[in-house]
């Protein structure tokens, strides 16, 4: 397996931010990093635009010197989404009472 992807191309790191991450858990433990940031991140590595070629569930992240596991990445956003505050809970269900002139009204 190459690591064609690997390099950055002789461009200034900063140019690629994710690069400075040796981990999906590195990216989430950065806690320089908004949710949002740390969810563009893992995202682009989850991107088949760097999956190792014949090897579908491995990725290869230009500034990396080694391969990433989808599985990983994947693991890191779902961490991320139980992080996040839950969605806020809807009432509780009733169960309207029909007024009983209105059971025995025909519909119109």
């Amino acid at each position: 397996m190459t690591k064609a992807n690997a390099t950055t191309g002789g461009l200034d790191p900063l140019f690629y931010p994710a690069a400075h991450y040796e981990s999906p858990t590195a990216v989430l433990n950065d806690r320089a990093l908004s949710t949002a940031e740390k969810r563009i991140i893992l995202s682009s590595w989850a991107s088949d635009m760097y999956a190792v070629e014949s090897h579908p569930a491995l990725r290869e992240i230009p500034g990396l010197d080694h391969v990433v596991r989808l599985a990983d990445i994947l693991a890191a956003l779902r961490r991320l989404d139980d992080d996040d505050d839950p969605p806020p809970r809807g009432g509780a269900s009733m169960r309207l009472r029909r007024s009983p002139t209105a059971a025995t009204q025909p519909h119109s």
